[in-house]
């Protein structure tokens, strides 16, 4: 007995995955990206403004995670440029052959690494997440 509503025909996890539209995966890769190019200008920021350039760098990251999250509306938004963040700062962590490097061994780089990973998650976690067609779940009184 239904009562009149119409129910989903199952969880949202039971419904088949769909691949994003074009203009959705242009707009991840282009957070992307940007979250990249947010990663390098941080690592070169932090050090350069000790305490100062860390905190607007990870500012900066949280910023750019949260608005693509709220921008996107869904939580893809906000992982697409935490995932550019990420893999441009482990690419940078590398040493050369010749001995250079950007990170160097100091409270600042690990604040700003960690800081970083712990800015993205937060931000991961807070973006909205893609609700399952259907209706409230919400008893009515």
């Amino acid at each position: 007995m239904s009562g009149g509503r119409n129910e989903p025909p199952g969880s949202a996890l039971a419904q088949p995955l769909r691949p994003p539209s074009l203009g959705r995966a242009a707009l991840y890769a282009g957070l992307f990206v940007l979250g990249a190019v947010l990663g390098v200008a941080g690592a070169l920021l932090q050090p350069a403004w000790f305490p100062g350039g860390l905190l607007l760098a990870l500012a900066a990251e949280a910023g750019l995670c949260l608005g693509a999250g709220r921008a996107a509306g869904r939580r893809g938004g906000a992982v697409a440029p935490a995932l550019g963040w990420a893999l441009a700062v482990v690419l940078l962590t590398t040493s050369r052959p010749e001995g250079d490097f950007l990170f160097a061994a100091g409270a600042g780089s690990y604040l700003f690494l960690l800081g970083g990973i712990a800015v993205a998650v937060i931000c991961a976690t807070l973006a909205p997440v893609r609700q399952p067609d259907g209706g409230s779940a919400r008893l009515r009184k």
